[in-house]
């Protein structure tokens, strides 16, 4: 019997997917930014949350961010002299690798190394990702926070909770309507590799872990058609006199 026209799937969900269209439209936006802005920074992420990079875009409405799609931003930088937008923009084509994002802005280098040192807000650990600290579970009645706070200020964990903290191997039990541990239970230690089971507990308890963190490792600055290649650990925040540990890449040093 021939299927019905009638009975079709709609997919509600289904979008146009953007492909080409997107990519030249980024491409075009970044050699826009280089005219415009005084300043081109090449940053990495840890612990990416987008809610966060998010902020960073709110907080610094003044300047214009890019994050993802490294080919396309190497592509629109240049990669060599012969298709650079600006004098020397290329040269930041090397950092381009892993979690690395750019910011067009107008402010200073001070400024924002200023700011990323002091934004490092503090999200949940993912499955996977490497325990920063070690988290235990204290003997007898458990409360909301583990132990984390005093127990003045928390409030017994719920009795509902205990059949969903055995299920993730916490030896609990009900003693009169309580959540209780007959000893102490490692939830986990630092510098283990956290599975899905020890993000869930550290959750359930509001241990977050996870800091997120923003670190600059490069900048063009546009007035001197100049690259600064930051040293390791040098992107928080500081006056610039990094002559020291800042490395300087100029004309001179590309047509090597």
């Amino acid at each position: 019997m021939p299927r019905s026209k009638r009975a079709k799937v709609v997919h509600l969900s289904k979008v146009t997917k953007k492909g080409k269209e997107l990519t030249l439209k980024t491409y075009a936006n970044i050699q826009e930014c280089v005219a415009r802005y005084a300043y081109l920074y090449v940053f990495s992420v840890d612990n990416m949350r987008n809610t966060y990079l998010k902020d960073v875009r709110t907080q610094l409405a003044d300047s214009r961010l890019f994050f993802g799609k490294t080919k396309v931003m190497a592509a629109a930088l240049g990669r060599s002299a012969t298709d650079e937008p600006a004098l020397n923009t290329s040269l930041l084509t090397p950092h381009l690798s892993g979690t690395i994002g750019l910011l067009f802005s107008p402010r200073s280098p001070a400024q924002i190394k200023t700011y990323f040192a002091n934004f490092h807000p503090l999200d949940y650990a993912r499955a996977g990702t490497i325990a920063t600290r070690s988290f235990v579970l204290p003997a007898g009645v458990l409360y909301s926070r583990g132990g984390e706070i005093p127990i003045e200020e928390d409030l017994p964990l719920a009795h509902s909770i205990e059949p969903t903290l055995r299920k993730w191997g916490v030896p609990t039990r009900l003693v009169k309507g309580k959540v209780e541990l007959d000893g102490e239970y490692v939830v986990c230690q630092e510098g283990e590799v956290l599975g899905s089971g020890q993000t869930t507990l550290l959750k359930m308890f509001g241990v977050a872990t996870a800091e997120f963190g923003v670190e600059l490792k490069a900048y063009w600055v546009k007035e001197k058609a100049e690259v600064v290649v930051l040293a390791e650990g040098e992107a928080g925040g500081g006056e610039l006199d990094g002559d020291e540990e800042d490395e300087l890449v100029d004309d001179d040093e590309m047509m090597e």
